[in-house]
């Protein structure tokens, strides 16, 4: 019984069932997300614990070590590390990609509690973990700068008008400020005025404690109304910190401005940031997972005109770096690649079946095959990326030897006088096992790809599913639509109706298959010089296997350069940014990697001369 006879003796509803696959795919099309590479979520949590005034062995000694043995006894913990700084500890924990990560945020908890006996008894805060996906970088990063507001406020600006619209725009993740500009009272103590008072840092530590509290108040109890104290007690100014009493000396008191200079500044001094040459707050904007990075960054831009609307005019609003330039460059490069592999397959099609009905049935069916896919990618939640989009260009060789053996066996029957129709059933009938054997043998070889495991494995599931769910949609295809368009389209064709395209190729044809006649019957000739050269080529195979360079992927220039800089201890702040701002001039106006390279290496020589010189002053000292 062929498995085909049914689609070929009701056109129409082969026909509807078509159309209504190629809807379903053309709609999935257009909601699967884009992204440069398969969704891959790495099960890793960060544990971040602060003890400001510690210095990093202290870090290291009474919070890190403390918290990793007790992280140690975690179960699918693959990987840990740690950076113990001055007065942050931070350890990431990277699990097994087959753990489940919220079980593992449970584990994570447990330990925390588990150290806490171990940790030092003035934290002022326990320790914080979060879910991180470190291959999860900004899809979108702003600068707001300003020439008249300080950058405090520019910063309060960003936290309160601008990172709380863009974080209920949909698709968008975790929006992140820094340049270390966030507001706050700074108190540089004097010590010889503190001691000439008999004070201690510790009372000044006490008196703004004291101070700078928002507790309850309490209620007031009346006999017939009741009165909650409302009271806030919270300093945010150094206008208002300077009248704090620390203490009373010979019965005066002893006020904060007296023994401390105080002054409006920032949390973090030694932290900076700059867009070019100008000093600037960063926006570093993250997507959901699965989100459509493409749209959401469209909606992103959309929405900047609006914002910088509503800020002061002195504020400056600017596109920093945008991920989706290089995505969208390269998922249409692979489009027109897979739009012009499937133009190129129906014109060889054309020129060996010199046919254009028979032509037109594998150009509806290869396109039909590849639009059906999508179908299937978005109920299994994959995206169009890279590796997606190389597999459907792959799969149009495939997809299209379906169509051609089908075509190929119904014609050979209309050629020997069987009617379409007659001719469709019996081909199709006859070739339908053939279809079946060549969609198994071609999945078969995805095996291996489909159980693959660690990174490499999720990264490269979705391009082996897709190929194997791209052939399976044509082994459809090609068992009810190709033989119920053959059954329709085709006819038999007598020599003087074949065209003059088919008669002028003929002759070529002819003599191409004769060639390949002859070079068969020498290559049986020469049988041992034929086995000598497949072993030759196997072995070359090997070697060259061996000496090709290997890599996780292939290295994409992206126009982006990214430069980390270190400095001796002894090297102020100042200096380091006077340094950065010296490597941004030389991007700005070279714009040339040979300066860039020289630069860096008159600063590598800097560096080791200065550390000579530090060495040399410790040598004296002892």
């Amino acid at each position: 019984m062929s498995p085909s006879k049914l689609f070929i003796v009701r056109p129409v509803a082969t026909t509807l069932l078509m159309v209504g696959v190629l809807l379903v795919g053309w709609v999935a099309f257009l909601q699967l997300p884009v992204s440069a590479l398969p969704e891959v979520d790495y099960p890793t949590i960060q544990v971040v614990t602060f003890y400001p005034g510690a210095d990093p062995e202290v870090m290291a000694s009474s919070v890190t070590s403390p918290l990793e043995r007790q992280f140690g006894q975690v179960p699918g913990l693959t990987q840990m590390t740690s950076t113990s700084s001055y007065g942050s500890s931070v350890i990431t924990l990277q699990f097994a990609l087959d753990q489940n990560i919220d079980v593992e945020e449970q584990q994570v908890q447990a330990a925390v509690n588990a150290a806490a006996t171990f940790l030092p008894a003035d934290l002022p805060n326990p320790p914080i973990y979060n879910k991180v996906n470190p291959a999860d970088s900004p899809i979108l990063t702003l600068a707001m700068s300003s020439d008249s507001l300080a950058l405090s406020k520019v910063e309060d600006l960003a936290d309160t008008a601008l990172a709380q619209k863009i974080s209920q725009l949909p698709g968008v993740g975790l929006v992140s400020i820094s340049g270390g500009q966030k507001p706050a009272v700074r108190v540089q103590v004097n010590p010889t005025a503190l001691a000439s008072y008999g004070l201690s840092l510790e009372d000044v530590r006490t008196a703004l404690a004291e101070a700078n509290v928002d507790q309850a108040k309490g209620v007031i109890d009346g006999a017939r109304q009741s009165y909650t104290i409302g009271a806030n007690d919270q300093l945010f100014l150094a206008s208002q910190y300077k009248p704090i009493v620390v203490s009373y000396h010979n019965g005066a008191p002893v006020r904060l401005s007296d023994v401390a200079n105080v002054f409006d500044g920032t949390e973090n001094n030694l932290l900076a940031a700059w867009m070019n040459q100008t000093p600037a707050v960063i926006v570093n904007i993250q997507r959901q997972p699965g989100a459509n990075i493409i749209s959401v960054v469209d909606r992103i831009k959309k929405l900047l005109p609006q914002l910088q609307a509503s800020l002061p005019s002195a504020v400056k609003v600017q596109i920093l770096t945008d991920r989706t330039t290089t995505i969208r460059a390269s998922v249409k490069d692979v489009e027109f690649e897979l739009a012009l592999t499937i133009v190129l397959v129906v014109i060889v099609i054309f020129f060996f079946l010199r046919n254009l009905r028979a032509t037109f049935i594998p150009s509806v069916a290869v396109p039909l095959s590849i639009v059906g896919t999508f179908g299937v990618m978005y109920l299994l939640g994959y995206s169009l990326n890279n590796l997606t989009l190389m597999a459907l260009t792959i799969s149009t060789g495939f997809v299209v030897d379906d169509a051609i053996v089908m075509i190929e066996n119904i014609d050979r029957y209309l050629e020997a006088g069987d009617s379409p129709l007659d001719a469709a059933l019996k081909g199709s009938g006859q070739i339908g096992f053939t279809i079946v054997s060549l969609t198994v043998s071609l999945i078969a070889v995805l095996i291996p790809l489909l159980f693959m495991g660690d990174i490499v494995g999720r990264l490269f599931r979705e391009f082996a599913v897709t190929l194997a769910v791209t052939i399976l949609v044509s082994a459809g295809v090609s068992l009810s639509l190709t033989p119920m368009m053959c059954a329709k389209l085709l006819k038999h064709r007598k020599e003087g109706e074949k065209g003059r395209f088919y008669e002028v190729t003929e002759d070529y044809y002819n003599r191409v298959i004769a060639f390949y006649g002859r070079t068969v019957k020498w290559v049986l000739k020469h049988q041992t010089a034929t086995l000598f050269v497949t072993f030759g080529t196997l072995v070359l195979t090997l070697v060259l296997y061996v000496v090709v360079p290997k890599g996780f992927f292939p290295v994409q220039d992206t126009g982006v350069i990214l430069g980390i800089s270190e400095a001796p201890d002894n090297i102020s702040f100042d200096a380091m940014s006077r340094r950065q701002q010296e490597l941004a001039k030389v991007i700005l106006q070279d714009k040339d990697v040979e300066s860039l390279s020289s630069f860096y290496r008159r600063g590598r020589d800097e560096h080791d001369s200065q550390q000579r010189a530090h060495s040399d002053q410790l040598e004296a000292a002892r």
